[in-house]
Protein backbone atom coordinates (compact mmCIF):
# COMPACT_ATOMS: atom_id res chain seq x y z
CA UNK A 1 0.00 0.00 0.00
CA UNK A 2 3.01 2.22 0.64
CA UNK A 3 4.63 1.47 -2.63
CA UNK A 4 1.10 2.17 -4.08
CA UNK A 5 0.77 5.65 -2.70
CA UNK A 6 4.60 6.52 -3.21
CA UNK A 7 3.99 6.24 -7.27
CA UNK A 8 0.53 7.88 -6.72
CA UNK A 9 2.22 10.81 -5.23
CA UNK A 10 5.16 10.54 -7.90
CA UNK A 11 2.55 10.75 -10.69
CA UNK A 12 0.47 13.62 -9.49
CA UNK A 13 3.33 15.35 -9.20
CA UNK A 14 5.01 14.60 -12.36
CA UNK A 15 1.20 16.05 -13.77
CA UNK A 16 1.37 19.21 -12.13
CA UNK A 17 5.15 20.39 -13.42
CA UNK A 18 3.94 19.44 -16.80
CA UNK A 19 1.05 21.83 -16.36
CA UNK A 20 3.16 24.40 -14.75
CA UNK A 21 5.67 23.45 -17.22
CA UNK A 22 3.17 24.19 -20.04
CA UNK A 23 1.59 27.37 -18.38
CA UNK A 24 5.30 29.06 -18.28
CA UNK A 25 5.42 28.23 -22.01
CA UNK A 26 2.44 29.91 -22.92
CA UNK A 27 3.25 33.16 -20.47
CA UNK A 28 6.60 33.25 -22.26
CA UNK A 29 5.33 33.05 -25.90
CA UNK A 30 6.45 36.12 -27.75
CA UNK A 31 3.66 38.63 -28.76
CA UNK A 32 5.41 38.83 -31.49
CA UNK A 33 4.53 34.91 -32.13
CA UNK A 34 1.00 35.60 -30.72
CA UNK A 35 0.61 38.68 -33.79
CA UNK A 36 1.37 35.98 -36.41
CA UNK A 37 -0.47 33.38 -35.46
CA UNK A 38 -3.71 35.63 -34.57
CA UNK A 39 -2.93 37.56 -37.84
CA UNK A 40 -3.39 40.67 -36.91
CA UNK A 41 -1.77 43.39 -34.88
CA UNK A 42 -3.66 45.64 -32.84
CA UNK A 43 -2.03 49.17 -32.73
CA UNK A 44 -3.21 51.79 -30.13
CA UNK A 45 -3.48 55.42 -31.42
CA UNK A 46 -4.95 58.65 -29.73
CA UNK A 47 -5.83 60.26 -33.10
CA UNK A 48 -4.87 63.81 -31.83
CA UNK A 49 -1.50 64.61 -32.57
CA UNK A 50 -0.87 65.60 -35.97
CA UNK A 51 1.18 64.95 -37.79
CA UNK A 52 2.02 61.45 -36.36
CA UNK A 53 -1.75 60.33 -35.47
CA UNK A 54 -5.11 61.73 -36.94
CA UNK A 55 -8.59 60.38 -36.18
CA UNK A 56 -10.22 62.48 -39.53
CA UNK A 57 -14.00 63.11 -38.59
CA UNK A 58 -14.88 63.85 -42.53
CA UNK A 59 -13.32 60.03 -43.49
CA UNK A 60 -14.05 58.40 -40.16
CA UNK A 61 -10.15 56.97 -40.70
CA UNK A 62 -6.90 57.57 -39.19
CA UNK A 63 -4.22 59.58 -40.91
CA UNK A 64 -0.67 60.76 -40.35
CA UNK A 65 2.94 59.20 -40.38
CA UNK A 66 2.50 56.89 -37.81
CA UNK A 67 -0.62 55.53 -39.18
CA UNK A 68 1.65 55.33 -42.62
CA UNK A 69 3.84 53.28 -40.42
CA UNK A 70 1.75 51.04 -38.85
CA UNK A 71 0.47 49.85 -42.37
CA UNK A 72 3.85 49.04 -43.43
CA UNK A 73 4.79 47.46 -39.89
CA UNK A 74 1.86 45.45 -40.39
CA UNK A 75 2.65 44.81 -44.31
CA UNK A 76 6.30 43.77 -42.99
CA UNK A 77 4.32 41.10 -40.49
CA UNK A 78 2.54 39.73 -43.16
CA UNK A 79 -0.61 40.90 -40.96
CA UNK A 80 -3.67 42.34 -40.82
CA UNK A 81 -3.37 46.18 -38.67
CA UNK A 82 -6.50 47.37 -36.89
CA UNK A 83 -6.63 50.07 -34.93
CA UNK A 84 -7.37 50.72 -31.28
CA UNK A 85 -8.35 53.87 -29.75
CA UNK A 86 -6.97 55.46 -26.44
CA UNK A 87 -6.08 58.38 -24.66
CA UNK A 88 -3.01 59.79 -23.74
CA UNK A 89 -4.57 59.59 -19.60
CA UNK A 90 -4.87 55.46 -20.42
CA UNK A 91 -2.28 55.45 -22.70
CA UNK A 92 -0.21 53.33 -20.23
CA UNK A 93 -2.68 51.36 -18.91
CA UNK A 94 -4.22 50.24 -21.99
CA UNK A 95 -0.46 49.35 -23.26
CA UNK A 96 -0.93 46.75 -19.83
CA UNK A 97 -4.05 45.51 -20.14
CA UNK A 98 -3.44 44.22 -23.32
CA UNK A 99 -5.99 46.50 -25.44
CA UNK A 100 -3.70 46.45 -28.14
CA UNK A 101 -0.09 45.42 -28.91
CA UNK A 102 1.54 48.22 -30.04
CA UNK A 103 1.16 51.94 -29.09
CA UNK A 104 1.97 54.08 -31.90
CA UNK A 105 1.28 58.04 -32.51
CA UNK A 106 3.93 60.98 -31.23
CA UNK A 107 5.07 59.00 -28.20
CA UNK A 108 7.86 60.39 -26.38
CA UNK A 109 10.10 57.91 -24.63
CA UNK A 110 10.45 58.86 -20.85
CA UNK A 111 11.88 57.41 -18.09
CA UNK A 112 8.16 57.10 -16.47
CA UNK A 113 6.77 55.05 -19.03
CA UNK A 114 10.32 52.79 -18.99
CA UNK A 115 9.71 51.92 -15.59
CA UNK A 116 6.69 50.06 -16.49
CA UNK A 117 6.54 49.27 -20.31
CA UNK A 118 9.00 49.10 -23.18
CA UNK A 119 10.03 51.73 -25.92
CA UNK A 120 11.46 51.08 -29.17
CA UNK A 121 14.48 53.03 -30.73
CA UNK A 122 13.53 57.12 -31.69
CA UNK A 123 12.81 57.62 -34.89
CA UNK A 124 12.10 61.35 -34.43
CA UNK A 125 13.37 63.68 -32.11
CA UNK A 126 11.28 66.79 -31.64
CA UNK A 127 10.27 69.50 -28.16
CA UNK A 128 8.42 72.18 -26.77
CA UNK A 129 7.49 74.86 -28.08
CA UNK A 130 4.68 77.57 -27.67
CA UNK A 131 1.95 77.83 -30.04
CA UNK A 132 0.57 81.38 -29.97
CA UNK A 133 -1.23 83.80 -31.90
CA UNK A 134 0.52 85.77 -35.40
CA UNK A 135 -0.92 89.38 -33.34
CA UNK A 136 1.39 87.96 -29.97
CA UNK A 137 4.40 87.55 -31.97
CA UNK A 138 5.79 90.80 -29.94
CA UNK A 139 4.23 90.18 -27.01
CA UNK A 140 6.09 85.81 -26.41
CA UNK A 141 9.39 85.56 -26.93
CA UNK A 142 10.42 83.62 -24.35
CA UNK A 143 9.02 81.28 -21.68
CA UNK A 144 9.60 84.29 -19.32
CA UNK A 145 7.41 86.39 -21.51
CA UNK A 146 4.69 83.70 -21.32
CA UNK A 147 4.78 82.55 -17.50
CA UNK A 148 3.14 85.86 -16.21
CA UNK A 149 0.29 86.87 -14.69
CA UNK A 150 -3.21 86.75 -16.71
CA UNK A 151 -1.50 84.52 -19.36
CA UNK A 152 -3.63 81.48 -20.21
CA UNK A 153 -1.88 78.23 -21.05
CA UNK A 154 -4.54 75.49 -22.17
CA UNK A 155 -3.16 71.74 -21.87
CA UNK A 156 -4.27 68.47 -22.63
CA UNK A 157 -4.92 65.96 -19.66
CA UNK A 158 -2.02 63.07 -19.34
CA UNK A 159 0.04 63.70 -21.97
CA UNK A 160 4.05 65.67 -21.73
CA UNK A 161 2.50 68.55 -22.81
CA UNK A 162 0.68 68.49 -19.51
CA UNK A 163 3.86 67.64 -17.59
CA UNK A 164 6.08 70.24 -19.40
CA UNK A 165 3.50 73.07 -18.16
CA UNK A 166 2.94 71.76 -14.59
CA UNK A 167 6.99 71.87 -14.80
CA UNK A 168 7.58 75.44 -15.87
CA UNK A 169 4.29 77.65 -15.49
CA UNK A 170 4.81 79.01 -12.19
CA UNK A 171 2.43 82.30 -12.68
CA UNK A 172 0.46 82.11 -15.60
CA UNK A 173 -3.05 80.30 -15.26
CA UNK A 174 -2.93 76.85 -16.82
CA UNK A 175 -6.56 75.27 -18.56
CA UNK A 176 -7.28 72.10 -19.25
CA UNK A 177 -8.84 70.06 -22.12
CA UNK A 178 -9.68 66.64 -22.22
CA UNK A 179 -8.86 66.27 -26.15
CA UNK A 180 -5.46 67.40 -27.29
CA UNK A 181 -7.48 68.56 -30.94
CA UNK A 182 -9.51 71.10 -28.51
CA UNK A 183 -6.59 73.29 -27.63
CA UNK A 184 -5.36 75.08 -30.93
CA UNK A 185 -8.54 76.08 -31.38
CA UNK A 186 -8.72 77.53 -28.36
CA UNK A 187 -5.53 79.45 -28.94
CA UNK A 188 -6.71 80.67 -32.54
CA UNK A 189 -10.46 81.99 -30.37
CA UNK A 190 -8.91 83.97 -27.68
CA UNK A 191 -9.72 81.59 -25.32
CA UNK A 192 -6.18 80.67 -24.13
CA UNK A 193 -3.18 82.08 -25.10
CA UNK A 194 -0.39 79.41 -25.45
CA UNK A 195 -0.03 75.82 -26.10
CA UNK A 196 3.05 74.24 -25.36
CA UNK A 197 3.05 71.31 -27.47
CA UNK A 198 6.08 69.25 -29.79
CA UNK A 199 7.43 71.40 -32.55
CA UNK A 200 6.16 69.38 -35.07
CA UNK A 201 3.00 69.64 -34.15
CA UNK A 202 2.86 73.17 -33.51
CA UNK A 203 4.56 74.17 -36.93
CA UNK A 204 1.88 71.81 -39.03
CA UNK A 205 -1.20 73.84 -36.62
CA UNK A 206 0.53 77.66 -37.87
CA UNK A 207 0.84 75.98 -41.76
CA UNK A 208 -2.97 74.98 -41.85
CA UNK A 209 -4.33 78.57 -39.49
CA UNK A 210 -2.38 81.81 -40.52
CA UNK A 211 -3.62 83.13 -37.18
CA UNK A 212 -1.86 81.24 -35.22
CA UNK A 213 2.39 81.31 -35.03
CA UNK A 214 5.04 78.62 -33.66
CA UNK A 215 7.61 80.41 -31.97
CA UNK A 216 11.24 79.60 -32.24
CA UNK A 217 10.38 75.40 -33.66
CA UNK A 218 13.79 75.56 -34.57
CA UNK A 219 15.05 76.21 -30.94
CA UNK A 220 12.76 73.67 -28.95
CA UNK A 221 12.52 74.01 -25.43
CA UNK A 222 13.55 70.41 -24.89
CA UNK A 223 14.90 67.65 -26.40
CA UNK A 224 12.90 64.57 -26.71
CA UNK A 225 12.63 61.44 -28.50
CA UNK A 226 9.74 59.53 -30.43
CA UNK A 227 9.18 55.71 -30.28
CA UNK A 228 6.89 53.16 -30.27
CA UNK A 229 5.56 51.36 -27.02
CA UNK A 230 4.39 48.32 -25.94
CA UNK A 231 4.51 46.07 -22.72
CA UNK A 232 7.94 45.25 -21.07
CA UNK A 233 10.21 42.01 -21.04
CA UNK A 234 9.59 41.13 -24.25
CA UNK A 235 12.51 41.09 -26.18
CA UNK A 236 11.91 39.10 -29.44
CA UNK A 237 9.18 41.27 -30.16
CA UNK A 238 11.45 44.37 -29.11
CA UNK A 239 14.18 42.44 -31.21
CA UNK A 240 11.79 42.84 -34.51
CA UNK A 241 10.40 46.50 -33.71
CA UNK A 242 14.34 47.77 -33.32
CA UNK A 243 15.19 46.02 -36.40
CA UNK A 244 12.23 46.76 -38.27
CA UNK A 245 13.50 50.38 -37.25
CA UNK A 246 16.48 50.69 -38.25
CA UNK A 247 15.64 49.14 -41.73
CA UNK A 248 13.33 51.53 -42.27
CA UNK A 249 16.00 54.09 -41.47
CA UNK A 250 18.52 52.43 -43.55
CA UNK A 251 15.91 52.59 -46.77
CA UNK A 252 15.17 56.01 -46.64
CA UNK A 253 11.69 55.15 -46.02
CA UNK A 254 11.51 57.14 -42.27
CA UNK A 255 12.87 60.14 -44.03
CA UNK A 256 10.18 59.93 -46.61
CA UNK A 257 7.64 59.74 -44.54
CA UNK A 258 9.02 62.57 -42.15
CA UNK A 259 9.01 64.83 -45.60
CA UNK A 260 5.71 63.99 -46.49
CA UNK A 261 4.01 64.68 -42.94
CA UNK A 262 6.69 67.20 -41.15
CA UNK A 263 8.42 68.49 -44.16
CA UNK A 264 11.01 71.46 -42.66
CA UNK A 265 11.38 74.20 -40.72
Amino acid sequence: MATYRIRTFQAVLLFLCACTASADIHAQTSLLDRILERGEIRIGTTGDYKPFTYLNPETGGYEGMDIDAAHMLGEALGVRVRFVPTTWSNLSDDTLNDRFDLAMGGITRTLKRQKILALTSPYVTIGKSPLIRKSDKDRFKSLQDIDQPGVRIGANYGGTNEAFVRANIRQATIVMFENNLDVQPAVAAGDVDVMFTDNVEAVIYARQNPALHALSPDEPLTREDIGYMTVRDDQPFMNWLNLWLYQMQQKGTLDALRSKWIGTF
